[in-house]
């Protein structure tokens, strides 16, 4: 088979696992391992001086990808060499099925929606602390619907963009170095006295690779409102304009895009108010995340497809090959 139908094959199966399947079980979850390597290092890391620990941080990190990148390409690359083309194709979708998600925060949300819908707030709140980190016991429907749009909104980026246009111009490698630095942002990222130093590296880096991504996704928003019948006209202006709106430089752009299609506000409580029109409801939730998954789609089809089969494969490739050349000092 030619190496971009190789591509082809890899990118759609991916996008049907995900559609399928869904997440794979914690217990062989690599993002769960590689949180759990993060946790052990948290743990057992000597806050020193602030120089210091920066160092530690960025060589966590260093470490941290590293070992993901060498075992999870050392998969590939070896099914490649002593299997067959077809189990290479298909443990590669897996390994970038697992550092993005399209489908998987309407499984988090119906649940939510379905106590809204039954007048049950206290369940509804508590369903939705597990996806957002504000405190939601006590919020009124609006505002739990208002972070479930929020949450969903902002992982396009997170979750759907940013992993799959590295991936889109490194393959693997490129998924993996990004899902490292974005989980080790969510886990170390925080502007405080345990996390300012330690967190500094992945902070940063988080943000540089979320720059071109987090940018390009009112474009692409604009074109999936435009096709769902949505709001299309105002996204790109209230994106530029709403930008500043949250600490991250990164996370309003989707945001307040898909704020400006759905023609909602989105709104937490002494932070930011996104989006001109009424606060989100049960059926805006819905509205929300099949435009986010359209969108997602509708990228991975325009940018990640066409830049993995032609660019990102080549490099997988030849980064699969330096580790057969490692294997083969033993094997």
């Amino acid at each position: 088979m030619e190496l971009w139908m190789s591509a082809v094959c890899i990118v759609l199966l991916a996008i049907v696992i995900d559609a399928v399947i869904g997440e794979v079980p914690n217990a062989i979850h690599p993002l769960r391992w590689t949180g759990n390597l993060v946790a052990f290092l948290d743990r057992h890391i000597k806050r020193t001086s602030k120089l210091a620990t920066n160092l530690k941080g960025f060589l966590s990190y260093l470490l941290v990808a590293g070992l993901y990148l060498f075992i999870a390409v050392s998969i590939i690359a070896l099914s490649r060499e002593y299997l067959n083309e077809y189990v290479w194709i298909v443990l590669s979708a897996f390994v970038f099925k697992v550092s993005f998600a399209v489908f998987s925060f309407r499984r988090h949300v119906k649940p939510i929606q379905r106590d809204l819908i039954n007048g049950d707030l206290e369940a509804a709140a508590a369903k939705t602390q597990m996806i957002v980190s504000r405190k939601t016991k006590g919020m009124d429907a609006e505002h739990i619907a208002s972070s479930c749009t929020e949450t969903i909104t902002e992982n396009l980026v997170d979750s759907v963009m940013s992993p799959t246009f590295y991936f889109g111009i490194l393959g693997i490698p490129g998924a993996i170095v990004f899902r490292c630095a974005n989980l080790m942002d969510a886990m170390w990222g925080y502007l405080n006295e345990k996390y300012g130093d330690l967190g500094f590296f992945v902070a940063k880096f988080d943000d540089v690779l979320g720059f071109i991504s987090s940018r390009l996704s009112p474009i692409f928003v604009t074109i999936s409102a435009f096709l769902l019948r949505m709001e299309w006209r105002p996204v790109i202006r209230m994106a530029r304009e709403g930008k500043n709106l949250t600490p991250s430089p990164n996370s309003a752009w989707s945001m307040v895009a898909c704020a400006a299609a759905l023609g909602i506000r989105m709104e937490k409580v002494g932070v930011y108010v996104m989006g001109k029109g009424e606060m989100p409801t049960v059926q805006d939730i819905t509205r929300c995340y099949h435009l986010v998954e359209f969108t997602s789609i509708l990228f991975i089809l325009v940018i990640t497809l066409p830049l993995y089969a032609f660019l990102g494969i080549h490099v997988q490739i030849w980064f699969e090959d330096v580790i057969l050349r490692f294997w083969g000092l033993f094997i």
